[in-house]
């Protein structure tokens, strides 16, 4: 299904899950300080073109897994608002004052919103894919300029970028990556995630990474390969760092590891299905 083709919202199983900040910061880029209603009609626009009967928008509450595995997790983030001026400060309160006025907004008109401290979006969205046959979901729309949702990404389970205005899906996932999308948690390991302040192997970046696949497998194969006998000095910092490539995977293997964040969130899973599946009746 692509974005042009559907042009009326119908009642169906179908659900589009949306990464509410994420999205909240074109407007944010755009300088645009009060945005509630345009935030709205995005996100029932999308609704529409994509054809989804329900909708659930995500926020982000920090990451208490991770960061009990990793305390370094996103800690680059702090370090670039530190010097933020007074002005900016306002200016980034304003914009999340906003941001709650729309998600309230989405919520007085039916939709279901879900943040929990603690948690990000991430991972409650990879649990509602997990638990796509229980819930009895049909097509997934995640609406998200984060390329780390591709993780989800499976037959009938798509993303769509409000920056790239790209889809990507299993039908031309080759036009966005060298690899298969089994591989893309590999690719990741290796590469690190330099925006979440996750170390990759040092040497290795996405040609590299993707060498790496076609040469020796998944992550837990190139695990198992090293010590690598090589003169190349990144081969020599996997085989030194290939514990890394474990940590790796347990911070981003949103699949594997998604309702293991959500029990040490303090999520109550049964409430949390208990209110997807109510919603998902009701409409």
């Amino acid at each position: 299904m692509k974005f042009t083709e559907v042009g009326k919202q119908e009642k169906n199983n179908n659900l589009m899950i949306v990464d509410g900040l994420n999205i909240a910061f074109r407007w944010r880029y755009k300088k645009v300080p009060y945005y509630t209603n345009d935030y709205v009609k995005t996100v029932e626009s999308l609704a529409k073109s994509y054809n989804c009967g329900n909708t659930i928008i995500l926020a982000d509450g920090g990451s208490v897994y991770r960061k009990n595995l990793f305390p370094d997790y996103k800690a680059n983030r702090k370090e670039k608002y530190k010097d933020q001026t007074e002005t900016e400060k306002k200016e980034f309160a304003v914009f999340m004052a906003e941001f709650a006025n729309a998600f309230k907004r989405l919520e007085d008109k039916g939709y279901l919103v879900l943040k929990q401290s603690g948690l990000e979006a991430d991972d409650l969205a990879a649990w509602i894919v997990g638990k796509r046959s229980n819930f009895n979901v049909g097509d997934i729309w995640l609406i998200s300029s984060d390329k780390d949702w591709d993780l989800l990404i499976q037959d009938g389970v798509s993303r769509f970028s409000t920056v790239t205005r790209k889809e990507i899906t299993v039908d031309n996932w080759d036009e966005h990556y060298d690899f298969e999308p089994e591989h893309f948690l590999t690719f990741k390991c290796l590469a690190g995630d330099a925006g979440d302040n996750v170390p990759g192997i040092s040497g290795i970046g996405p040609k590299r990474a993707t060498q790496l696949i076609e040469q020796y497998g998944d992550l837990y194969d190139i695990y198992d390969s090293c010590p690598i006998d090589s003169k190349y000095k990144f081969i020599q910092s996997l085989n030194e760092n290939a514990d890394q490539l474990l940590l790796n995977a347990e911070l981003m293997d949103l699949e594997s590891y998604s309702e293991q964040a959500l029990i040490e969130s303090g999520m109550d899973l049964e409430d949390l299905s208990s209110n997807i599946k109510e919603y998902l009746n009701d409409n």
